[in-house]
């Protein structure tokens, strides 16, 4: 028999700056999800200064979810500022230009962390672009992180659900991050303590128009090689230029 999320169990955190075009399409479909309590759980949005209408368009969903916007910045401070306001024993990290296509994808994984007494699990990720490159891509990472799971667990910032307790011991993410911040703090996850939720998300393929796909597989290689580098992580790697400034 499953165990119901009560309303004090969960909190989202998505960071966002400029997301005009995507945040509303996953606050549509959190709106669905089929946990009980979703109309309750507190999502905070994170805004890093947006001038697109991020936040007007964020709160239009306060007649459907329980959200609030906060500052944020880059990643990895949007998300500890979320988790810094959380006061629930689960944390759900999500990025702004992901969809939930599966409406119970919520609920089973709140109930397959609890079960198995996870720190920290994360589900394989589709991309909505109809390139098949982009669509390889993302089937690599997710065998990457299948194999990886058994030996070093990694995850993305795309979809993190955290046991609050555990990643308040780990330090939260490291602000001081520049890259790869969602890599750097779950490679210290015990891989008896990190699961792979069966189902999947759907997102963008910006990460791959920006950086460039070819890049994007260099950097992702790197990125492993440089595991335990700490001084890797601070280094932004160009990651955040778009493809003219880059040139």
């Amino acid at each position: 028999m499953d165990v119901v999320c009560s309303p004090s169990e969960l909190t989202i955190v998505i960071p966002a700056k400029n997301e005009a075009a995507y945040l509303p399409r996953l606050l549509d479909s959190l709106s669905r999800q089929d946990l009980p309590a979703m109309r309750s759980v507190p999502i905070f949005v994170a805004d890093a200064g947006s001038t697109d209408g991020t936040v007007e368009l964020a709160m239009k969903f306060a007649d459907r979810l329980n959200v609030a916007v906060i500052p944020g910045g880059l990643p990895s401070v949007g998300r500890n500022a979320g988790a810094r306001v959380a006061s629930t024993p689960y944390l759900l990290f999500l990025d702004a230009d992901i969809e939930l296509d599966d409406d119970t994808l919520i609920r089973r994984a709140v109930r397959l962390l609890r079960r198995r007494r996870l720190h920290c699990l994360t589900t394989s990720i589709r991309c909505m672009s109809r390139n098949p490159f982009d669509h390889a891509l993302y089937l690599a990472n997710n065998l990457m992180q299948r194999i990886g799971s058994f030996t070093k667990p990694f995850g993305t910032g795309m979809f993190l659900l955290f046991d609050a307790a555990a990643f308040n011991r780990l330090g939260g993410f490291d602000e001081s991050a520049l890259f790869a911040e969602d890599y750097h703090l779950t490679r210290q996850i015990s891989p008896r303590r990190f699961g792979i939720l069966r189902g999947h998300i759907l997102t963008s393929n910006r990460r791959f128009l920006r950086t460039g796909r070819l890049r994007m597989v260099f950097l992702f290689f790197r990125t492993m090689l440089n595991t335990w580098n700490d001084s890797y992580f601070a280094n932004d790697h160009r990651y955040w230029e778009t493809p003219s400034e880059a040139e």
